[in-house]
């Protein structure tokens, strides 16, 4: 992984990070709704990301054993991903940009409008 995913996912507005689940797991959040997680699991770096249904069942076939229904999350909504530099840094990028947009999307048209501007004044 040629960039850092803890600060791409913190670079997203009122991106926060949180440890609910213990110190093992950061769980990543716009106004108290979680976009994403990070974890270690069995020496290997995991993230679980929302996802449209329909797009996450085409991510799972094109990036077979790396892009799973969501770990202890809803399947139909969420996948996770192994960060083992198989799926390409750009994909992951537009696959946390996508889960941060759906997540914007469902805090009210307002929000997301403000949200999705600050978004495009910090996207390089």
């Amino acid at each position: 992984m040629a960039f850092d995913l803890k600060a791409y996912l913190l670079s997203k507005p009122e991106a926060g990070e949180d440890f609910p689940f213990g110190p093992e797991v950061a769980v990543y959040k716009v106004r108290g709704k979680m976009f994403a997680t990070l974890g270690i699991e069995k020496h290997q770096q995991r993230m679980n990301l929302k996802c449209d249904p329909l797009e996450a069942e085409q991510l799972r076939m094109v990036f077979r054993d790396k892009v799973l229904p969501g770990y202890h999350m809803n399947k139909k909504h969420w996948n996770t991903i192994v960060v083992d530099g198989t799926v390409p840094d750009g994909e992951v990028q537009r696959m946390i940009d996508n889960s941060y947009a759906l997540v914007v999307k469902s805090l009210g048209k307002a929000v997301a409008s403000l949200l999705i501007s600050q978004a495009r004044d910090v996207t390089p």
